[in-house]
């Protein structure tokens, strides 16, 4: 068994012998707990049958634990200063690949058709800069990619945003378009002082189960995604008033009080109190009434 990359002496080796420096624009932060690592990979259920995918491997420290468990393993890293330190940390491994690019730009099915026209089953499982973690997952769901798991590193906070239940302050825009296509789990809290270097503040595992077909069915995606974004663009405000300003013009009020009643939606009611179900009924009918 090679010797794991994930300690803080190893770490510290490496980055040193490249003379590796942080870029912070990046949002770089590695792992330096093999424990954690090893979870985030049970996580994933993987097994030789199935492939992952992963998003900024760093130097390589979750990358090593996916080869171990999964039949093959495609990174994707921006940085090009990390190349060479990845060929050297991975060469022990050579069901991986390391692809790079942004994920954000690259052609992901186009990769998939490539990379794993063998596997089924794609788990994403990554470490995720915070600056872009909703950009790249939404990007991940949207796309409609066989996947089976995304399980990822984020913030603390995003997570609880992402699985958050109506009701809350939490509930938002992010977590019913994500439970559109996944079912979010949040797997465990990880301290920000296992990191090098340690963020402000604590991570959190999210697992998102990719749903076979959405739980609700729409008229228009694009609609319920706009009348989602709409309802939420101020918080305090009532969905009547938000959809009033974004959606609705104002010689259309009697429409959308309308639509509302139809809906069985309270005009005064605000968006963090309606369900997935209840936003995709609105919007059905607003697509129906050709606004």
């Amino acid at each position: 068994m090679n010797k794991d990359i994930a300690t803080p002496t190893r770490t510290k080796e490496i980055l040193k012998k490249y003379g590796f420096s942080f870029k912070k624009s990046l949002g770089q932060n590695f792992l330096i707990d093999t424990n954690i690592l090893h979870n985030i990979v049970k996580t994933a259920s993987l097994d030789e049958t199935k492939a992952a995918l992963e998003i900024g491997p760093g130097i390589g420290a979750l990358t090593e634990h996916l080869a171990r468990a999964a039949g093959k393993v495609v990174a994707i890293e921006l940085d090009q200063r990390l190349l060479p330190i990845l060929s050297d940390t991975l060469e022990p491994y050579p069901n991986t690949e390391v692809v790079h690019g942004d994920v954000l730009k690259v052609d992901l099915r186009k990769l998939f058709r490539e990379k794993f026209a063998a596997y089924p089953k794609v788990n994403v499982v990554a470490n995720l800069p915070y600056y872009v973690t909703s950009p790249i997952l939404m990007r991940l769901l949207e796309e409609e990619l066989p996947l089976e798991n995304i399980v990822v590193m984020m913030q603390k906070e995003v997570a609880e945003r992402i699985a958050a239940a109506p009701g809350g302050k939490e509930y938002g825009a992010l977590s019913i378009m994500a439970q559109y296509y996944a079912e979010p789990e949040i797997a465990m809290i990880v301290p920000h002082s296992v990191f090098i270097p340690q963020p402000n503040v604590d991570s959190a595992v999210l697992k998102l189960a990719v749903r076979e077909k959405p739980p609700v069915e729409v008229v228009s995606r694009k609609m319920l995604f706009k009348v989602i974004k709409a309802s939420f663009a101020q918080r305090r405000k009532t969905i009547y008033n938000n959809l009033m300003g974004s959606i609705f013009g104002k010689d259309q009020r009697e429409l959308l009080l309308d639509v509302l009643q139809r809906a069985e939606v309270d005009p005064s009611r605000r968006g963090e109190t309606l369900s997935i179900a209840e936003f995709a009924r609105l919007s059905n009918l607003i697509a129906e009434a050709g606004v």
